[in-house]
C-alpha cells in the first residue's frame, strides 16, 4: 500500500518512516470527487486553480496535498523543493495525524515522480495499448479477458495521458497481477514519457488514422509517435508487441522492437486470425479465428463487424499472458466491454445509437457499418470532425461517400459537415434526403418532428460538437 514515505521517496530520494503512517489509497485532482485517503494534487487549470481547493479536498478525507504555493489551509506544509533540506522531514516525527501539504516545484511533475517511483516497487506485468482508435474499448475488453484468472487494474475513462495515467499508478497495491494502460498520443515523446513511467512489457496498437492530425501532423508523425510503444518494450521472451496487421503503419513496427511480435488480423499471414465475420446488428458479432492450427467459431456482444479486431486483440493478450481459451472466451463474451456506443429508444420508439463519445473519419465509417447491420429507415446525424488537419476535407468526403451508400437521410451538424453532405449528394444521395444544419438544437427539433416509431438514427461527432445533447433531448425517460 502506497504511503506518504514512499511519496516523500519519490520526490527527494529520502525516506522518513515517520511518515508511513499517511495511508494513500489513491491520486486525485479534483476535490469534488476526491474520496478519503486520496493524495490531492492542486493543478492549475484554465478556469480553476487546484490550489484554491485544498481545503475543500481535505474536508473530503484526502490525507495530504501536492502544492507549489501556501494555501488556505490549517494544515502543516512541509517544504520539499529542490534543492532539498532532509531535516525538513523531521517534522513527520512530531506532526499529529491529519492532513498535510507538500511543498514541490511542480505539482504534475511530483505526481509523476511519485507513480514512477511506485510502479518500480511493484512486481507486476503492464500491458500498454496505444492507436488511433478503439483504445479505450480494447482496453476494456483486455481487462475482462485478463481478470478471468489475474487481479487485474485498469487506467478508468479516458485517463490516458500525462495526468491520468500516473493517477492510476498511484492505486496500484501489491494485490495486482497485471495492469491496463491505455496511452494517449498528442506530441512525439508524449508515449514514451508514459513508458518510462509504466514500464509495459506487452504494448497493444490497433491502428494508425488521422484523429488529432491538426496536432500531430502526418499520419507518418502519428505513426512515429505510437511506435514510441513498441520502442520502449523489454526483448523478448519478457517483452512482446501486438501488432495489427492489416493496417501496413503498423505492422511495418516489427522493426521498431526488440520484443517478440505477435500479429493478429485478418490476413491468413497474421498469428492470430479471423475470417466469416458475421454482424449481427445489436446482438453482436459471430467469426471464426485460427491460431497455430486450432480454429474456433465464437459469438462475442461487441457491436459492428468492426469489433472483430477488438476481439482478437484482447485474444491475443490473453495468449501471451498464458490464458487458455476458455479463460480468454469467457473474457471476450463478458458482455460488460462496449463502452462507446450505447442503444436507447426515442419517445416514438425509434432506436438512437448513442456514438457521440468523439468522432475520426475511421470511427465514422466503422458505425455506418453498424447501422447498414440494422433494418429500418436508417438516419445518420454526424457532426464536424476536429482536430484532423491536412485530411480534414478527405476525412469529411470518406463519411460522406460511404454514408450515401448506406443512409435513407442524412443530418449534418457543423460547418465542417456540410463536406459531408456535399460529398454524399455527389455519391449519389438525393438532396431531398440531405438536412444540413448549424447546431445540435437545430438538429434536435428536425428530429422531434420528424422521427418514425421504426427508425434507427446514428448519432455521432467529435466531442466538442456536443452532440450527446441530441441524444438526451430525444431519449425516452426510463
Amino acid at each position: 500500500m502506497l504511503t506518504l514515505a514512499d511519496a516523500i521517496e519519490g520526490l527527494t530520494g529520502a525516506r522518513v518512516e515517520a511518515a508511513s503512517r499517511w495511508v494513500i489509497t489513491e491520486g486525485s485532482i479534483d476535490s469534488r470527487t476526491a474520496k478519503p485517503g486520496a493524495l490531492f494534487i492542486a493543478l492549475p487549470g484554465e478556469r480553476a486553480d487546484g490550489h484554491d481547493y485544498v481545503a475543500a479536498a481535505f474536508q473530503q478525507g484526502t490525507v495530504a496535498a501536492l502544492v507549489k504555493r501556501s494555501v488556505d489551509s490549517a494544515a502543516p506544509l512541509v517544504d520539499l523543493r529542490q534543492p532539498f533540506d532532509p531535516a525538513a522531514l523531521a517534522v513527520f516525527e512530531t506532526l499529529p495525524d491529519g492532513p498535510v501539504c507538500l511543498l514541490v516545484d511542480d505539482p504534475l511533475q511530483g505526481l509523476q515522480q511519485i507513480a514512477g517511483f511506485w510502479r518500480r516497487k511493484m512486481n507486476v506485468r503492464v500491458i500498454g495499448i496505444t492507436g488511433s482508435v478503439g483504445k479505450s474499448t480494447t482496453k476494456e475488453v483486455v481487462t475482462e479477458v485478463l481478470s478471468q484468472r489475474f487481479q487485474t487494474l485498469k487506467n478508468v475513462g479516458n485517463l490516458n495521458n500525462e495526468i491520468g495515467l500516473p493517477l492510476t499508478l498511484l492505486s496500484l497495491t501489491e494485490v495486482y497481477e497485471r495492469v491496463v494502460l491505455e496511452m494517449g498520443f498528442y506530441v512525439i515523446g508524449e508515449i514514451k514519457f508514459l513508458c518510462d513511467l509504466a514500464l509495459p512489457s506487452v504494448g497493444v496498437v490497433t491502428n494508425i488514422g488521422t484523429v488529432h492530425a491538426e496536432r500531430a501532423g502526418s499520419q507518418d508523425s502519428i505513426a512515429q509517435g505510437k511506435s514510441e510503444l513498441v520502442k520502449a518494450l523489454p526483448a523478448a521472451p519478457e517483452g512482446v508487441a501486438i501488432l495489427n496487421y492489416d493496417d501496413l503503419r503498423v505492422r511495418d513496427m516489427a522493426s521498431k522492437t526488440q520484443a517478440q511480435v505477435f500479429y493478429y488480423g485478418l490476413d491468413p499471414r497474421a498469428d492470430l486470425w479471423a475470417d466469416q465475420v458475421e454482424g449481427r446488428g445489436l446482438d453482436g458479432i459471430r467469426f471464426r479465428l485460427h491460431y497455430q492450427g486450432e480454429t474456433l467459431y465464437l459469438n462475442v456482444p461487441m457491436i459492428g463487424r468492426h469489433s472483430v479486431h477488438t476481439a482478437l486483440r484482447a485474444a491475443a493478450v490473453g495468449l501471451v499472458e498464458g490464458l487458455n481459451w476458455l479463460e480468454i472466451i469467457n473474457g471476450l463474451q463478458s458482455g460488460s466491454s462496449q463502452l462507446r456506443l450505447v442503444a436507447v429508444r426515442a419517445e416514438c420508439g425509434a432506436l438512437l445509437l448513442d456514438d457521440t463519445y468523439n468522432a475520426s473519419p475511421e470511427s465514422v465509417l466503422a458505425a455506418l457499418n453498424l447501422l447498414e447491420e440494422l433494418y429500418g429507415r436508417k438516419i445518420a446525424v454526424l457532426g464536424d470532425m476536429l482536430e484532423l488537419g491536412q485530411y480534414e476535407a478527405q476525412g469529411h468526403e470518406m463519411a460522406g461517400i460511404r454514408a450515401a451508400e448506406v443512409v435513407d437521410i442524412l443530418v449534418t451538424v457543423g460547418d465542417r459537415a456540410r463536406m459531408i453532405a456535399d460529398a454524399a449528394h455527389r455519391a449519389g444521395l438525393a438532396a431531398a434526403a440531405i438536412i444540413p444544419l448549424e447546431t445540435t438544437e437545430q438538429a434536435t427539433d428536425w428530429l422531434k418532428q420528424q422521427l418514425q416509431p421504426r427508425d434507427v438514427v446514428l448519432v455521432k461527432g467529435s466531442r466538442g460538437m456536443r452532440m450527446d445533447r441530441v441524444i438526451s433531448a430525444l431519449e425516452r425517460d426510463q
